[in-house]
């Protein structure tokens, strides 16, 4: 489990999910565009937080793992489509899966 740690607040997040987190905001906030983030968990004492990403804000990603596992190319543009859209990137950590890769196969050919 990595932390993404924004401005002055942190989250606990699984080392796969906080990879692909990184790369949209990445590639958006490199592009001057800010986009809300909403993760939410029902075990938290805060079971839904949005966050604005923005340029300006310091952020920082840190991992339990050394290594960066190869992230699935069509589950990372249906991330970044979501990030692109007016209700934002929002992500249940506690239902999150990649999917598997017949879904991932299914998903590519719509």
């Amino acid at each position: 489990m990595g932390n993404l740690y924004y401005s002055n607040s942190d989250a606990i997040i699984d080392d796969r999910l906080l990879h692909y987190i990184q790369v949209i905001a990445a590639t958006k906030l490199r592009r001057g565009e800010n986009f809300t983030l909403t993760l939410t968990q029902r075990a938290n004492p805060e079971p839904r937080i949005t966050i604005w990403m923005n340029p300006n804000i310091p952020l920082r990603f840190t991992y339990t793992t050394p290594e960066a596992t190869p992230l699935v190319g069509a589950y990372l543009q249906q991330l970044a489509a979501q990030a692109n859209s007016t209700s934002g990137l929002i992500i249940d950590l506690d239902h999150w899966t990649e999917p598997a890769p017949a879904q991932q196969a299914h998903a590519a050919s719509r």
